[in-house]
């Protein structure tokens, strides 16, 4: 289990809300003055439509926060065994018989002779050989930086889900605007 609550979250700059550096929306607070000022008085859709498409936004930032901090969740854990694995290395002293995966639901039995070296996954078909502290060191480095990432991404996520809403209220209250304006242009010309 990742133990979130000690990772601590890097300083904003100045301004800045978010870490993904995401637009904070304006709350309207007078539609009436918003519309004049958006030059839109009386095109709503205009309005309504530019509302949208910065929901659009947010929303795809959403989908790609969610998608980056699934997979931040698969890796952490798998740092982590590594770690166990290298710990393990360290002590053994003599060959040990395991099993490994060849391919999905192919294992293969082999032995394992103690070594003072590890081969790891770099990315990109990278792989490197590192003696067992460096490899330690690396993955020590790699899953702290997971972890704040996975902390910053929570904290984004958080600050894009009031933006939404702020987008969705005004959406609203823009449309409510204009059904109000339309029933009094209504009851005037009757």
């Amino acid at each position: 289990m990742l133990d979130m609550e000690n990772i601590k979250l890097p300083q904003l700059e100045n301004n800045q809300k978010s870490y993904a550096g995401i637009p904070e929306a304006v709350f309207v607070e007078d539609v009436e003055a918003y519309m004049k000022q958006s030059g839109s008085e009386e095109n709503v859709e205009k309005v309504l439509k530019s509302l949208d498409e910065q929901h659009s936004k947010y929303k795809f930032m959403e989908f790609n926060i969610i998608s980056r901090k699934r997979r931040l969740r698969q890796q952490i854990p798998d740092l982590a065994k590594s770690l166990e694995m290298i710990k393990i290395l360290r002590t053994q002293t003599e060959d040990r018989e395991t099993q490994f995966l060849l391919s999905e639901q192919v294992f293969v039995k082999t032995c394992v002779p103690p070594t003072k070296t590890v081969c790891l996954w770099l990315g990109a078909n990278v792989m490197l050989e590192y003696p067992l502290d460096e490899a330690e060191e690396l993955l020590k480095q790699n899953k702290l930086s997971a972890e704040v990432n996975l902390k910053c991404l929570e904290h984004d996520q958080e600050f894009l889900r009031d933006q939404i809403t702020t987008t969705e209220v005004n959406m609203a209250r823009v449309h409510n605007f204009d059904v109000k304006k339309r029933q009094a242009k209504k009851a005037a010309e009757q």
